[in-house]
């Protein structure tokens, strides 16, 4: 994983490498089946073959064999093969082979929660006020799972779900989100109102500052 924006590295470590010399070998990275990202050929990095968008973005710490992916974005995302061949006679054989998976995370901002405004219903023969609400959150990636609200008053938490919808910037491919809920307004007892964005996976949840009713 690595945050967008910032330095990806992808490790490309194999048993015995200490005891390789760099100037017998071949390595290089490739994405998918035909954009290659970086090339060291005997222990010089070569710069013919390799994709357009991925020229001055990378580097190799042959210490640690791993190559940095710099300004990593969106669209780097994806699966990344690490292939090593060793050359002292003949033709050169294939003595090491990786793949690493990139995932790109993005920071989404602290979910907000805006009071759109409150309407009367007629119910019986009183009305009864409801809140009309609205939590978004936005510049995140990846596409978040779902957008909750917990209601809480006195000792007890309710979870609802609103309608939730998820758009994603064409050109910069970050999700934006907004949930929105329609509620009866709390009577005689103080009522916490607050939005949960729940990003997934190891990325956990993101809270809004409650609303007091």
């Amino acid at each position: 994983k690595s945050f967008l924006n910032h330095t990806a590295y992808l490790s490309c470590f194999f048993p015995n490498s200490q005891k390789t010399d760099i100037k017998d070998l071949r390595v290089f990275w490739q994405k998918g089946t035909d954009e290659v990202v970086h090339e060291v050929y005997h222990g010089q990095e070569k710069h013919d073959n390799l994709s357009p968008k991925y020229i001055n973005r990378t580097k190799m710490d042959m210490d640690k064999w791993t190559l940095q992916l710099l300004n990593a974005g969106i669209v780097d995302e994806g699966q990344y093969t690490c292939i090593i061949q060793h050359r002292v006679k003949g033709s050169p054989k294939v003595i090491h082979r990786s793949e690493c998976l990139l995932h790109i995370i993005a920071n989404y901002s602290q979910p907000e929660i805006a009071l759109l405004h409150t309407e009367e219903r007629m119910a019986a023969r009183w009305p009864n006020k409801y809140l009309n609400l609205s939590c978004s959150s936005s510049g995140g990636y990846p596409e978040p799972k779902q957008m909750t609200w917990l209601i809480s008053h006195e000792n007890t938490t309710h979870e609802l779900t609103g309608h939730t919808d998820v758009s994603q910037d064409a050109v910069t491919k970050l999700y934006n989100v907004t949930s929105k809920l329609n509620i009866p307004v709390p009577t005689n007892t103080l009522t916490n109102i607050s939005c949960l964005l729940h990003l997934g996976g190891q990325l956990g949840s993101l809270v809004s500052v409650p609303l007091g009713i």
